[in-house]
């Protein structure tokens, strides 16, 4: 009778050691995002090197550190031509709006003037001579806002310090990370208790096979989308086609953030520069094409329903991990919400399967 009641009973010690780690992990919560995006960026990679390490050159093998630093470059690669290709390019679309700005907005005074003053008997009055001098007064002041930027960064030295920091960390964790994963996995799978070994084994099994098709597919459909959006409204003759077309594609992994975030600065971008409403209907028709795209073939091919999750708890997942852990919550907000998917799944059907719902 002591022994049953002793195995029905939860042990303390589990409930202590894991409210230990959660109190840890708040504790820790300031210092986590680098070893955070390092362990997402290593799980999403390490497939990558293994077939890289297991590649042969003769009757050598590549081995898993060379596979580890030659991701890490393949990575440091796309993300610099990124930086090197957006930064400029979105630099001097911005800096060729503003310049045109004065123009934007007289031709839009125009248009409007004549509409508002029959219908409500009033008008703009917008002094676009007015507008030009203040810009060019801005430009030669940005000097100064430079130097006020600058004064702020060194009187904050320590928060500056910090932030790079953690930046100069990811790399560094997620060499390591990559480099002994398989290590690092069998030393967790040996610490758990062996009753518990084959049930948490085929969990995270199920969790491992949801999440690398999830995040591998995931990727695919944003970069293609990224791709397409870019291409589309540069077809449209829009100015600033290619960084819109790419944050409307990488911010596709939030449900409707992506496309709305990409219609709203594509319109104002169009309105900016078109100088007819006509000319609008080609942009709408670029992302109306990557809506069908993207939900009709993309996503069914490439992800599918992977997690499972209502759009809406991907929202709250995300909004949580954003307020919780940053930009490194917002990354990790539904890998956790697919394991933590898949566990439910396990409790649904042991519940299902029980006394207390049969009975």
């Amino acid at each position: 009778m002591t022994a049953k009641r002793d195995n029905a009973l939860p042990d303390y010690r589990w409930i202590l050691l894991i409210a230990g780690v959660l109190l840890l992990i708040y504790l820790l919560k300031p210092i986590l995002a680098p070893f955070l995006i390092a362990a997402i960026l290593a799980y999403i990679c390490s497939p990558l090197v293994d077939r890289l390490g297991n590649l042969k050159l003769g009757k050598f093998s590549i081995g898993r550190t060379v596979g580890t630093v030659l991701v890490m470059l393949l990575l440091v690669g796309i993300v610099t031509a990124l930086v090197l290709i957006v930064v400029p390019l979105l630099q001097k679309e911005l800096v060729l709006v503003i310049q045109r700005l004065p123009s934007y907005i007289s031709a839009l005074s125009e248009r409007l003037d004549p509409w508002l003053m029959k219908h409500f008997g009033v008008a703009l009055a917008i002094d676009t001579a007015q507008i030009r001098d203040m810009l060019a007064q801005n430009w030669k002041t940005a000097s100064n806002y430079a130097g006020q930027f600058l004064a702020t960064v060194s009187s904050h030295g320590l928060v500056l310090l910090g932030w790079i920091v953690n930046l100069l960390l990811v790399p560094v964790v997620l060499f390591y990370l990559l480099r002994d994963w398989h290590g690092l996995v069998e030393r967790v799978a040996k610490l758990l208790p062996r009753r518990w070994y084959a049930k948490t084994s085929s969990i995270a099994g199920e969790i491992d096979l949801v999440l690398a098709e999830f995040l591998r597919g995931q990727l695919s459909v944003m970069l293609l989308m990224s791709a397409f959006y870019a291409a589309g409204l540069w077809l449209t003759g829009l100015e600033l086609a290619i960084p819109i077309g790419l944050v409307a594609g990488l911010l596709g992994f939030v449900p409707y953030l992506g496309i709305t975030t990409g219609i709203v600065l594509a319109t104002l971008a169009a309105a900016l520069q078109f100088s007819s409403i006509g000319q609008l209907i080609p942009v709408f028709v670029v992302f109306g094409a990557g809506q069908a795209l993207e939900g009709m073939l993309l996503t069914p091919l490439l992800v599918g329903d992977r997690i499972g999750l209502h759009p809406v708890v991907v929202i709250f997942s995300l909004l949580a991990g954003g307020q919780l852990f940053g930009f490194a919550g917002i990354l990790l907000a539904l890998p956790v919400s697919a394991a933590i998917a898949v566990g439910l799944r396990h409790v649904k059907r042991s519940y299902l399967a029980s006394d207390a719902y049969l009975k």
